[in-house]
């Protein structure tokens, strides 16, 4: 239960952080407040310590494969921002991240779930 309310308090924390960034003149750091690996910690923790170091490994791969997803949601921000309204930007950031995922997700059991 303490480990629970500990990743509450973190997740927490991280939102302060970003709310706080985002009204300061540093605005900028709102962007990279959601990046500090707070969940990455945990998942990282809980893999490292119940399974082998090759699924650690898979896990630190999948990661940095994670990025796309995210790159064409940032990009989507990018371009979008100064042609459509903001949720209108948002929402379709959020539909290219699902579609990058989704084919992330594809290949991804395709080339490793043959090992």
């Amino acid at each position: 239960m303490i480990s629970l309310l500990l990743k509450c308090l973190t997740g927490a924390f991280a939102v302060l952080l970003i709310a706080l960034a985002s009204q300061s003149r540093y605005f900028v750091l709102a962007g990279l407040v959601p990046l500090f690996p707070t969940f990455a910690l945990i998942a990282h923790v809980v893999i490292g310590s119940s399974r082998s170091v090759t699924a650690l490994q898979t896990t630190a791969l999948f990661g940095l494969w994670s990025l796309i997803p995210y790159a064409a949601y940032l990009s989507t921000v990018y371009f979008l921002s100064t042609r459509t309204s903001l949720s209108m930007t948002l929402f379709s950031a959020v539909v290219v991240w699902v579609v990058c995922a989704v084919l992330m997700l594809v290949v991804w059991f395709r080339v490793f779930s043959q090992q």
